[in-house]
């Protein structure tokens, strides 16, 4: 049995998603595991992980939207230190999660045709997101 681990730095414009399917199926490929377990976790309580349709952007597009309606700036939290986004971005991560695991097989991920791996961002401001590949296999 053999692991390895990386860290991916991802680059964020602001509220929305950003796929990185290519990057992680890049890094499984290098690590010379065929089978096994990849478990992506984000650092952050105000952004999270989808594993999501890409092939139409009009599916992140309601996703964005509805997310807005759930867990609306607008609203009078108790926790505005950072803003008045802040709190919705805890509330939007805590709904949607922050670790994903995707079993690996012949060095691949065991992705369907239409998914992709995303970072949600939760803030209006641009960030750097850091998110830990783990890979686990034989």
């Amino acid at each position: 049995m053999r692991q390895a681990q990386h860290t991916l730095t991802i680059a964020t414009r602001g509220k929305g998603l950003v796929e990185f399917t290519a990057e992680v199926r890049q890094w499984v490929r290098t690590q010379g595991i065929a089978d096994g377990l990849l478990t992506i976790f984000c650092r952050h309580t105000s952004a999270s992980l989808l594993i999501q349709e890409n092939a139409d952007p009009d599916v992140q597009t309601d996703i964005a939207n509805y997310f807005e309606d759930i867990a609306p700036e607008t609203r009078d939290y108790v926790h505005d230190t950072e803003g008045p986004d802040d709190m919705p971005a805890h509330i939007r991560a805590a709904l949607t999660g922050v670790q994903l695991s995707i079993p690996v097989s012949g060095g691949k991920p065991v992705l369907s045709t239409w998914q992709g791996i995303y970072l949600f961002e939760h803030r209006r401001a641009p960030h750097h997101r850091e998110v830990v590949l783990h890979l686990i296999g034989e």
